[in-house]
């Protein structure tokens, strides 16, 4: 399942009803004590009510009502649910969705009583009239029996097919949402709620102000989640699931402490798990993951720079990991303010660590921030802006608040911006950084576009912030443009055409080869990737680089289904490319051709 929507009304500074579309990747902006933090913690207390419990000083202070809603709407549903009396059935059968063909689940917790109540209900568009609308709390004689009633040529076995017989026989069923309560449901209901519960997906928050504990959540709720994960897969036996569990945990960290040695091999010299098994009768607490340092310093007592590395290297590590499993049970990774104690590098590792996540299916990042740097990098599509307006809160997306957003972070273009590069994804950017990387080392005469603070990127539809906020400032003071398109879209020669003929001394190419990915050396794949892969300058019988290293790299990694073209080409461009050296880009285009884009763009920085 996938967290498409959250709606939060009477909690904190929430007083009235606020929703939030929630995407692959979402990240919420706004000013100091506008609610972002609101938002994560209500869903770890929709989820888990764990690392953030309700607590009754929660209902929002100037409401004369002590009752929070939080409500999720989810896609991506299980096709079929199978119930514990072995039918088969699925949500949208039992009427059991929303409107929008959604899952859409609300709980509503009592904050007049010292600890707080939840209750549960289902907000679906389901048959109000008589007899049709209670059949899932109804037994099976009395199904059976309303079956005979109504003279139904139906099998007397197996309810949800008798449920389904029932509803079809009439005339018309009158439909309205409504709100079925599942915290104590009756027969198939609490079946159904049983099964949908255990399909939602893991939520694993990460706060920025915590105190310095044994159990530090910077690093624990990451192992957390992992073990869990683990957990649901082995069910036999005590014994087993404590080896599982520790085979799991000790890979995570071999993970985490090879991209920590990458970051910084002086940090620590080792990242030891230490595991503390449950009881018994507490197999829900799992798995308790202590990790010390060298000399066999406890982690919580670095500092907390260090701690917060860690979490970058486990992004890093879980990114890579989550691209190699085939796990079937969703994730949500939020974390509030990602920057905090953050060296700018270690941000754009984040960075990048979190959309190559948010990127894999069944996993979702949610991120607050206040840093412009990082913010920046973020595609404008994730961007959720929280604003209050005369006392009251709105959440705001699109087009139109990315100026707001700009103005709130202090967001302006570098005023030595001399060059604009207009392309047509964020992979380009990078495929063009690294390039131009490879020659610089070894002729200072060609720019390093991923350090030259002379030019700045332009993505047709704006991908990122930055890219926004350059493409909206910049495009208006006159600065020149380069303009490099791929081959493989016709209507980009016209394109070329227009820029060539504005005689502003901007310039405009078309790649000779298909695409981009077509000027990689397969050595550069083979060290960042794993694979060897044949590399053509345009498609045989429709096979693009990306499709064929996407076929290459499911099948070595033993991937559940072939990576969208999409998803290889992020993963080229983020480890493919830097691998990239001069000598290779020569052995891949012996005319000069990329050579020829980096001088022409020094020529046009004078």
């Amino acid at each position: 399942m996938n967290l498409v929507k959250v709606k939060i009304s009477n909690f904190r500074c929430y007083q009235q009803e606020v929703e939030v579309d929630i995407d692959s990747l979402t990240t919420l902006v706004g000013k100091n004590d506008v609610g972002k933090s609101t938002v994560l913690e209500a869903l770890e207390i929709f989820f888990n009510n764990a690392t953030v419990k309700i607590d009754s000083s929660d209902a929002n202070v100037y409401s004369a009502s002590d009752e929070v809603t939080i409500t999720c709407e989810f896609d991506n549903l299980p096709e079929k649910i199978v119930l514990d009396s072995g039918a088969v059935t699925n949500l949208k059968e039992e009427f059991l969705l929303n409107e929008f063909g959604r899952l859409e689940i609300k709980k509503v917790y009592d904050c007049s009583k010292k600890t707080p109540t939840v209750e549960a209900f289902i907000l679906a568009l389901h048959p109000v009239n008589t007899p049709y609308n209670n059949l899932l709390d109804l037994k099976e004689k009395e199904l059976q029996s309303l079956v005979k009633q109504l003279g139904l040529d139906a099998s007397l076995k197996g309810n949800p097919g008798m449920r389904k017989a029932i509803w079809s026989s009439a005339d018309s069923l009158e439909m309205d949402k409504v709100a079925m309560a599942v915290s104590k449901p009756k027969e198939d209901s609490k079946r159904l709620w049983e099964q949908i519960d255990s399909y939602l997906p893991f939520f694993a928050l990460f706060q920025s102000d915590r105190n310095s504990s044994d159990a530090d959540n910077e690093v624990q709720d990451p192992m957390k989640a992992a073990i869990t994960a683990a957990l649901s897969e082995v069910q036999e036996d005590i014994n087993r699931i404590q080896t599982k569990v520790r085979e799991k945990a000790e890979e995570i960290a071999q993970n985490t402490y090879d991209a920590l040695q990458k970051l910084d091999p002086r940090l620590a010299k080792t990242l030891a798990p230490q595991f503390t098994p449950p009881t018994p009768a507490k197999w829900n607490g799992l798995f308790t993951v202590k990790m010390d340092t060298e000399d066999g310093i406890p982690l919580n007592k670095r500092g907390s720079g260090v701690r917060r590395m860690i979490l970058v290297s486990f992004f890093k590590a879980e990114a890579e990991r989550r691209l190699r499993s085939n796990n079937k049970r969703s994730i949500i990774y939020a974390i509030e303010e990602p920057e905090t104690a953050q060296h700018p590098n270690n941000q754009r590792i984040l960075i990048e660590s979190f959309k190559s996540l948010a990127a894999e299916p069944g996993c979702q990042v949610l991120l607050t921030t206040h840093s412009p740097g990082l913010a920046s990098e973020l595609p404008v599509d994730s961007i959720r802006y929280i604003e209050n307006i005369n006392g009251s809160l709105h959440v705001k997306a699109g087009v139109d608040v990315f100026a707001d957003v700009a103005a709130a972070l202090g967001l302006t273009p570098d005023s030595r911006v001399k060059l604009l590069i207009c392309v047509e994804g964020p992979t380009d950017v990078q495929a063009l950084k690294s390039l131009s990387r490879a020659l610089y080392l070894e002729d200072h005469t060609i720019p390093d576009l991923s350090t030259d603070p002379r030019v700045a990127f332009v993505l047709l539809g704006g991908s990122t912030l930055k890219h926004w906020v350059d493409q909206h400032y910049l495009k208006g003071i006159g600065c020149k443009e380069f303009h490099l398109y791929d081959a493989d879209v016709a209507r980009y020669a016209a394109s070329v055409e227009e820029v060539n003929a504005r005689g502003d001394g901007s310039y405009a190419t078309l790649t000779n080869k298909y695409e981009i990915e077509c000027y990689l050396h397969c050595q550069a794949i083979l060290e960042g990737c794993g694979v060897e892969v044949v590399v053509n300058d345009h498609p045989q019988d429709g096979w693009t680089v990306p499709k064929i290293f996407a076929e290459a790299y499911s099948t070595a990694k033993q991937l559940d289904g072939r990576l969208k073209d999409n998803t290889a080409k992020t993963y080229l461009a983020n480890n493919a490319f830097p691998n990239m050296t001069s000598l290779m880009i020569k052995e891949r285009d012996s005319v000069g051709e990329v050579e020829s884009w980096f001088r022409r763009m020094a020529e046009m920085m004078i």
